[in-house]
């Protein structure tokens, strides 16, 4: 148990320094404050620590601690001297400390910003990355205490203390003095050590998913003496798969005269195995997980997949069950899928995994799978088994209280053997993390999601993570800024994952098509279209086409350089008795095999109808499949103006078994032997890690096939978009320099905190127009003035509009009437005071009086297209710059553009083109062509500004209009709050829900 924790008679005790970390080999620790009551495992621990890393520590030979170190190093303040302990089953196996230090290394309190620090790790987990993460923790709190630096001293023989200060990214100095190196660490996180944390988050979240997928044993608890069961069953399917490791059935209630169970070792408790379990499944009623966790714990299991029920699922009593399941397995450093989990799969030869209820283990191939609900893993992998589809993986995570969908992300982004990545979500536990992950995981392979719960609200039962407020749309425009490729259906889902994963990717939109059916291929024409794709058209072999003549036609328009990707389209054939052929598929499909063999690597898709085996035998893999091709990573054009066409639109509808001995990375995977993926990286990975290179080689092909000439269209078209994404992001965008020689941050800032200081509300303030007006001014952002016109009469209108010069134009500000010019809310163009007069007078008349509609008076704008700029902070998904032409047609059609802030030059002129009204900005029918560089640089300095300052969490610019030169925004409203907690920065910390 963790110690209840003393109170500080200087602070209190700083439980938000709580955090369960992965290490380093994929296990979980806890780090928290060390306390007053941590005397004992203070002295247990130092006992276990070798003499040489004592004498690293002290510089001297130092047996034991004495009385007064014990007391000096469990008594702090919180404040000037702080430690730190990583625990394992409440022991701890790591400590670090700070003590604030003057200019001459004397202890001082604030304001010194300067702090000594020094760590001690336990020599049986050293390598594990326990320092480094100690570092980053310690760092974080001495930044929270006003500490700006770290002094150390170290032996020059401490190689490895050296290299964790070395590796961590932050400014150094480094000096040679009195026989020992003294480093001084500046604690500003910078580009490298922000790289190097998210490095280790992906390289320890990995590995701890890889440990679970490929057990070297593996224990069933709950396997039940009669057939049946869950327990049983899992049992079962452990073993039909041809499970390469051993397996254990695990149970209290057998007899002690049981020695095997379907052929397995049958054991009373996980003390009786002989050898360390490395998984458990844990198939036991909810009262009595906790017994078999702490079984689990005590004889070092690596990590747990729980089927059982009665968790979160049934209320706030499983809720708080779940919590205190969580907590037990971390202290004891073992992670968890579930609970109510369906299981887990990995169908690499070394090791076939089957711990699930899936009756039958799928076919090996190259798809990685995720999902959060049992009974859709269940119609996924049925779906892709009948479409002759295999997994590289598959996770059902149930209630995912633990591993989620960013450690899938996380396992998939290096792992050799998977190629796409699918997931069913129904919640996002940490938004900004997954767009991060997808983000980068999107650069080198596929990712496929599907977003179920996603206008309810609320999470799903089971599911207690934060609730996004921001609407569906929103997520999917950000999903697909992320490069993930987002569909609305399961069976969409199938039909774009068996595409991705089984051809290249194509190199623009244009589709040639042929078949022997003319109806057939009109109806995949105009598909395409309606995908936005580029079709030529169809070429129609007619209904006495043999298997050959297709052969041939699909070799030409594989050779022809003016199309991208192939539909052929097939019905049964006539025969040469003139009957219609409905049978031997096979020999069409080696037809074609034999045409995508000899041709260019471009993408082709079959839609066929009643042809009896054609779509099994086209999934069948084909020995001479053409080499992947890298695509080309040359720079890509700005994003061209939008023209008058038809949109698309949502639719419905730790082992070494594990790696061969031929090479492998740090984590176990295979490097050298690795497969080809299908579509190597034409965007550069994240700086912080790099999947393992995939060879250039010969690999079997399999061709999808699909009953409806829409389906292979829409997984057509969605390739075809993430290509050009990736094409687009092999040259990241940037963010201008001219935009810094006119920005004052810190004059924003100064107006900020002076604005929140005097705000009667904690919770923050709505900026009136001036004061809105002077904060986006020190970004650059230019609003028209506005003169209130509050009398009883039009006299201080009159008065207003001679101060700023005719015309000008006379608006009501009311909130019910607010940027309502469809009620009649606002007059334009007038151009004296008797116009002025005029339209007052019919203001009042028509909308009440004056005291009521709070008249304004503005001078008039240069004609353009009026637009709507806005930017908002949401909890959970961070800052969104949004964009959209003002009026209501566009709100009824939600016709809005998002994108995570920052945004680069490429972002802001994306989102300015993605709207379906984007060509009324370009010339639509005649019209002049407004500014559009002028409201890119709008949306670049808008972003910059809520990106600077997270207390701005929300701006309108409305309207902004944009003419054929310049733009002028015409109302401003901002609101200043204290800024939400971030999840996604800090030092890295597992989730606790």
């Amino acid at each position: 148990m963790e110690p209840k924790p003393e109170q500080s008679p200087h602070h209190a005790y700083p439980d938000h320094w709580e955090a369960d970390v992965v290490l380093r080999d994929g296990g979980t620790a806890r780090i928290r404050p060390i306390t007053t009551d941590d005397a004992e495992r203070l002295v247990s621990f130092y006992e276990q620590v070798s003499d040489e890393s004592k004498y690293y520590r002290f510089f001297a030979p130092y047996p034991r601690l004495s009385d007064r170190d014990v007391h000096r190093f469990t008594h702090h303040d919180y404040v000037d001297r702080v430690g730190l302990a990583v625990t394992i089953g409440g022991e701890f196996i790591g400590t670090v400390r700070y003590d604030r230090i003057d200019d001459r290394g004397r202890p001082a309190s604030a304001p010194a910003d300067e702090a000594e620090v020094a760590f001690l790790v336990q020599d049986a987990h050293q390598g594990r990355g326990v320092a480094s993460a100690l570092l980053e923790h310690i760092a974080a709190v001495a930044r929270e205490r006003g500490i700006r630096r770290f002094a150390a001293e170290v032996l020059p023989a401490n190689n490895k203390m050296i290299k964790v200060f070395r590796d961590a990214g932050y400014t150094q100095r480094r000096s040679f003095e009195d026989g020992s190196v003294h480093l001084t660490l500046d604690l500003e996180p910078t580009e490298e050590s922000l790289a190097v944390q998210r490095g280790r988050e992906q390289r320890a979240e990995a590995r701890s998913v890889q440990r679970l997928l490929a057990p070297g044993s593996v224990a069933v608890i709950g396997a039940g003496r009669t057939p049946g069961g869950v327990g049983r069953t899992v049992l079962r399917n452990l073993l039909a798969a041809g499970y390469t490791g051993h397996a254990y059935a695990v149970n209290r209630a057998f007899d002690e005269g049981l020695a095997t169970l379907d052929g397995v070792p049958a054991h009373r408790s996980l003390g009786e195995i002989d050898e360390q379990v490395d998984l458990a499944v844990i198939a036991v009623p909810a009262h009595q997980v906790p017994e078999a966790v702490a079984d689990c714990g005590e004889h070092g299991v690596q990590g747990l997949v729980v089927v059982s029920a009665g968790y979160a699922e049934r209320g706030a009593d499983g809720r708080e069950l779940q919590r205190e399941l969580v907590r037990q397995a971390r202290s004891y450093g073992m992670r968890i899928i579930g609970p109510n989990a369906f299981g887990i799969i990995n169908t690499a030869e070394n090791v076939r995994l089957n711990a699930s209820l899936a009756p039958e283990s799928p076919a090996r191939g190259r798809i990685g799978l995720f999902t959060q609900s049992g009974a859709i893993g269940i119609a996924l992998l049925s779906g892709l088994h009948r479409r002759g589809a295999g997994l590289s993986s598959f996770i059902s995570a149930g209630n995912r209280a633990d591993v989620s969908g960013n450690d899938f992300l996380q396992y998939s982004f290096e792992d050799p053997d998977t190629d796409v990545a699918l997931l069913y979500l129904e919640s996002l536990g940490n938004p900004r993390k997954f767009t991060r992950l997808a983000r980068r995981t999107a650069a080198v392979k596929p990712v496929v999601v599907v977003k179920g719960a996603r206008h309810s609200g609320t999470n799903p039962p089971g599911h207690a993570v934060p609730v996004s407020r921001i609407p569906d749309a929103t997520v999917s425009a950000l999903m697909r800024q992320a490069g993930v490729i987002r569909v609305d259906t399961v069976t969409e889902m199938v039909d774009a994952g068996i595409l991705l994963a089984g051809q290249p990717l194509p190199s623009g939109p244009r589709v040639a098509i042929l078949g022997n059916s003319e109806s057939l291929g009109l109806l995949t024409y105009d598909a395409c279209l309606a995908e936005g794709l580029r079709p030529r058209p169809p070429i129609d072999l007619t209904t006495a086409a043999s298997p050959q003549d297709f052969r041939d036609a699909l070799a030409e328009a594989l050779a022809d350089a003016t199309c991208d990707a192939v539909i052929v389209t097939a019905i049964p054939w006539v025969g040469e008795d003139g009957e219609a052929e409905t049978g031997d598929g096979q020999v069409l499909a080696a037809a074609l095999h034999t045409a995508v063999a000899g041709g260019s690597a471009k993408p082709v898709a079959v839609v066929h109808v009643e042809i009896g085996g054609l779509a099994e035998a086209l999934a069948a893999a084909s020995s001479t499949a053409a080499p992947r091709q890298r695509p080309a990573t040359a720079r890509t054009a700005p994003p061209e103006a939008p023209t008058d066409r038809t949109a698309s639109t949502d639719r419905e509808a730790a082992t070494d078994r594990r790696a061969p001995t031929d090479g492998t990375t740090d984590t176990g995977r295979t490097t050298a032997s690795a497969p080809a993926a299908p579509h190597p990286p034409a965007a550069p990975a994240a700086p912080e890690a790099t999947p393992p290179a995939p060879e250039d080689r010969p690999r079997p092909g399999r061709i999808p096939a699909y009953p409806a000439a829409e389906r292979a269209v829409r997984a057509l078209a969605e390739a075809v978009k993430y290509a050009q994404w990736r094409r687009q992001a092999a040259v990241p965008g940037k963010v201008p320099e001219l935009l810094d020689e006119t920005i004052d941050e810190a004059g924003a800032a100064a107006l900020i905190e002076a604005h929140l200081a005097a705000a009667p509300d904690p919770r923050g303030r709505q900026l009136g127009h001036d004061e809105a007006r002077e904060l986006l001014g020190r970004y650059g952002i230019d609003v028209r003035p506005t003169l209130p016109a509050p009398a009883p009469d039009p006299d201080a209108a009159v008065a207003a509009a001679a101060r700023l010069g005719y015309p000008v134009a006379l608006k009501t500000t009311a909130p019910h009437l607010r940027h309502r010019a469809d009620l009649g809310g606002v007059r334009l163009d007038l151009t004296d005071e008797d116009a002025l007069r005029r339209a007052y007078g019919d203001l009042t008349d028509l909308l009440g009086k004056p005291a009521e509609l709070l008249p304004v008076v503005q001078a008039m704008a240069p004609r353009g297209v009026d637009t709507v700029v806005r930017a908002s902070i949401d909890a959970a998904a961070g800052a969104v710059l949004s964009f959209g032409l003002a009026g209501a047609p566009s709100e009824l059609l939600g016709d809005t553009a998002h994108r995570l802030v920052p945004v680069t030059d490429r972002d802001a002129a994306e989102l300015i083109r993605s709207i379906r009204a984007a060509p009324v900005l370009f010339g639509w029918r005649g019209a002049a062509p407004v500014d559009t560089a002028a409201l890119e640089e709008l949306l670049l300095r808008l972003s910059r500004l809520v990106d600077d300052h997270p207390e701005v969490v929300s701006v309108a610019l409305e309207p902004v209009v944009v003419a054929p030169q310049g733009l002028t925004a015409l109302g401003a409203a901002v609101r200043l709050a204290p800024p939400p907690a971030r999840n996604d920065l800090g030092p890295r910390r597992l989730p606790s829900y």
